[in-house]
């Protein structure tokens, strides 16, 4: 933004609406090429614009701007070594939610980690863990399935099920597996057909856990039923852990299909974008 003074500024909003389409572009890319640091300063011309077409403009480049920063967030996390779960869900969050600070949803998810520790002894048992967790989770904090809206986009965004304590079997499977890490509990991600679960998974024991369905835990032949039942051939993927950009591509997914359902092409256009950049390693 340096580079432009304020009234150079002013004079390159004004020509958002010119009536010759070419012009128009190249504002539109000259502005673009200003980076994210011009936002505040287009907000500020969209608040104080009487003018429903260059409001209209604005709201388009603030959003391609803010887009272009997630897809760069995108691939820095595809491209580092740990994946960091919550930072991949920050960045899934702030498709809807731009100005979502990733400390914010950090200092939610310690708090959620404190109040399970709290209740936490040195010699439980893996299944003990695991009530422990269920009773903080689901019974002391009162998170539950979404059923009533289960296809909502809310329901990929995790500052969203954090606030209303009603997720997907994904985004509540998160919030489990955050916690469980920073316990230092050896439970990963499952990826079912239809379903997303957790596995307790030790050299000693491995079950499984629907954090859907408060927590329930079940077995190995429980999922060949499962299966059965779906007259789906099971699969080793089935029973195995699954690794965080499974997770993130799944979130993904479920949100192109909310926007499907929704009727937003253009939502659903992006969501693809940034799946394709995922798998493009």
């Amino acid at each position: 933004m340096s580079e432009l003074t304020p009234g150079e500024l002013n004079a390159l909003v004004s020509l958002l609406d010119d009536s010759d389409r070419d012009v128009r572009m190249h504002v539109r890319d000259r502005i673009i090429s200003l980076g994210n640091e011009i936002i505040p300063f287009l907000e500020k011309k969209w608040e104080n614009s009487f003018n429903p077409d260059i409001q209209k403009e604005i709201e388009e480049l603030v959003h391609d701007l803010q887009f272009s920063l997630l897809k760069e967030r995108l691939i820095d996390w595809r491209d580092t070594d740990d994946r960091d779960l919550l930072t991949g869900l920050w960045i899934i969050n702030s498709y809807q939610y731009p100005d979502l600070e990733y400390a914010k949803l950090n200092a939610e998810m310690h708090q959620i980690y404190f109040d399970v520790w709290t209740a936490f002894k040195s010699d439980l048992t893996p299944y003990e863990q695991v009530r422990a967790i269920n009773n903080v989770l689901f019974n002391t904090l009162r998170f539950s399935a979404n059923t009533k809206n289960f296809h909502s986009p809310a329901n990929s965004m995790l500052s969203s099920v954090l606030d209303s304590k009603r997720g997907n079997p994904l985004t509540l499977c998160s919030i489990y597996l955050l916690v469980a890490k920073k316990l230092g509990l050896p439970i990963y991600g499952v990826n079912l057909p239809n379903l997303f679960v957790l596995t307790y998974k030790s050299a000693d024991v491995t079950f499984y856990i629907n954090a859907f369905n408060k927590g329930l835990i079940f077995s190995r032949k429980d999922i060949f039923n499962y299966l059965e039942q779906l007259k789906i051939e099971p699969k080793e993927d089935y029973f195995e852990p699954c690794s965080h950009l499974q997770i993130m591509l799944r979130m993904f997914r479920n949100l192109e299909n909310s926007f499907e359902k929704l009727g937003e092409s253009d939502k659903v256009q992006e969501i693809q974008e940034l799946i394709a950049l995922l798998n493009s390693q």
